[in-house]
């Protein structure tokens, strides 16, 4: 074994020697081949715990693809001998692996190179069968030529064999070789999208005959530079459609690459009227009347007329058939009963006299719908029989009054919150049986403070405890149309705030139903 050894390395070096005086591509950094050649010293003793077993020896051959200037693909391929456990003689091994090496290279001609690297592989010993090993490790190398460097490493192997676990050292060689660059154009052909024709390395390889910024093989127009956009084509008014397609190339539009100047929906060189908003049946015209008479053929442009008139109306202005002369309503499209004046809800009374136009009635135009004896347009609860006095809402019984009074006293909330009580809640329930009994009626809800503490605080503090009750009386259905709350904070006491009972009934909720 060592003679092969003493045999390997000077053949090593002058291998090395000779590729370093090659010359680097300009692509290093863009990947390549290498092989390594690398003398192994082999440790089975230490990583298992076991005494008196020597250092052996071996030779590894790796292949390296690299991938960038970070990423590296190992093959190693090693034979050696092995000395282990048990065995007075040493065993010869084979290993092959498959290694993933991160190095750190950032620039072309970086002397030092270190890596780390991990993977799998199998081991086969002779007469011991095969194991699956994993190796771990580190190494390094240096720049002694263009292309040649030295390589150290270090490696622990983690087998699945018992007292197979080793550690390897090696000391070599690594040579770099770079792919066929059939153009000459700096880039390796297994990344050059255009090997045969040279091109620049910013569109991989590829030529850029009217230097557009799109290699040719792209370029819909190769000897006319254009834009992304339009895939190499030139586009003089940048409307994203080439000059070749463009009935309007010198003009940016939206419509086949034509402008629409009055944005009719109709481009320019088919439009009419390319400055007057138009429509497809008009050939981009207007026609302001709608009678389907181009303005521009229309005498009577803003008057619905027929073709026979060449455009121009019977004089009926509101359009409802009944001649200007009799039309009591011109301007307003009616029905013959009203002489020509419109009657929404047809109970005989023109909607301008009509109190309520689009619900038929006999009170001046209005229904009773209660039937107490106001008109529905008078009257704040339409459904609700109820006096004139009370704006035909009924009045509230004293059971309701009592309810509203009790509530003052009873809502109670947590001390300088605006937190309702529990016992709050049954008679906020009775306000709410209070409302639905009386849908007619809106509530508003006042909150008071004493004057106790800071006046801005109070007033704060009358507002939230307002609202938490507005809020529990919506929870429960209530709508909020029919409710609003405010807070008065301590401008306005009933009781004395200088006792405490006076502070005790300052410190209230009010609730007041009223009628719109």
């Amino acid at each position: 074994m060592k003679k092969t050894i003493h045999t390997f390395l000077p053949a090593l070096l002058l291998c090395c020697s000779l590729h370093a005086q090659e010359k680097t591509p300009s692509s290093i950094l863009n990947g390549y081949d290498a092989i390594v050649a690398k003398l192994l010293f082999i440790d089975h003793g230490s990583p298992n715990s076991i005494d008196n077993l020597n250092i052996t020896n071996g030779l590894e051959i790796e292949y390296i693809r690299s991938f960038n200037r970070f990423v590296n693909l190992g093959i190693p391929l090693k034979v050696g001998v092995a000395n282990v456990e048990g065995d007075l003689n040493n065993r010869n091994i084979v290993s092959i692996d498959a290694v993933l090496q991160l190095q750190y290279q950032m620039k072309e001609n970086t002397l030092f190179i270190p890596y780390i690297f991990g993977g799998g592989g199998i081991a086969f010993e002779s007469g011991a069968g095969s194991n699956i090993q994993i190796p771990l490790g580190m190494g390094l190398n240096i720049k002694v030529g263009k292309n040649s460097f030295l390589n150290f490493q270090g490696e622990y192997r983690i087998s699945q064999t018992e007292n197979r676990n080793n550690l390897q050292g090696g000391l070599g060689f690594m040579h770099r070789f770079w792919k066929v660059d059939s153009d000459k154009d700096g880039i390796a052909d297994g990344q050059d999208k255009c090997p045969d024709v040279p091109g620049p390395a910013d569109l991989n390889g590829c030529p850029d005959r009217d230097g557009d910024g799109i290699a040719d093989i792209n370029d819909k127009c190769p000897d006319e530079a254009g834009g992304q956009a339009t895939l190499g084509c030139p586009d003089r008014d940048g409307d994203g459609i080439t000059d070749s397609d463009d009935p309007c190339p010198d003009l940016a539009g939206e419509f086949k690459g034509c402008p629409d100047t009055d944005n009719d929906g109709l481009a320019d060189n088919v439009d009419l009227c390319p400055n007057d908003k138009g429509t497809l049946e008009m050939d981009g015209c207007p026609d302001s009347d709608g009678d389907g008479i181009a303005d521009r053929f229309d005498e009577c442009p803003e008057e619905k007329g027929t073709l026979e008139r060449l455009g121009c109306p019977e004089k009926d202005t509101d359009g409802d058939g009944i001649p200007d002369e009799v039309d009591r309503c011109p301007n307003l499209a009616g029905i013959p009963e009203t002489m020509g004046c419109p009657d929404r809800d047809g109970d005989g009374v023109v909607d301008a006299d009509d109190r309520c136009p689009d619900v038929a009635g006999p009170y001046t135009g209005c229904p009773d719908t209660d039937g107490d004896g106001l008109m529905d347009a008078d009257d704040s609860c339409p459904t609700e029989v109820g006096p004139t006095t009370n704006k035909g809402c009924p009045e509230l019984e004293e059971e309701a009054k009592d309810i509203l009074e009790l509530a003052m006293r009873a809502v109670q909330f947590e001390t300088g919150r605006a937190t309702l009580k529990q016992e709050s809640f049954s008679v906020l329930n009775q306000i709410i049986s209070v409302l639905r009994q009386y849908p007619g009626y809106k509530l508003v809800i006042s909150g008071h403070t004493d004057n106790v503490g800071d006046g801005n605080t109070n007033q704060i503090l009358s507002e939230e405890r307002a609202r938490s009750c507005y809020q529990y009386l919506m929870s429960k259905g209530i709508n909020s149309n029919r409710m609003s709350y405010v807070g008065y904070g301590e401008s306005v006491p009933v009781s004395d705030n200088t006792t405490p009972q006076g502070r005790f009934l300052n410190r209230r909720v009010e609730f007041e139903l009223y009628i719109e």
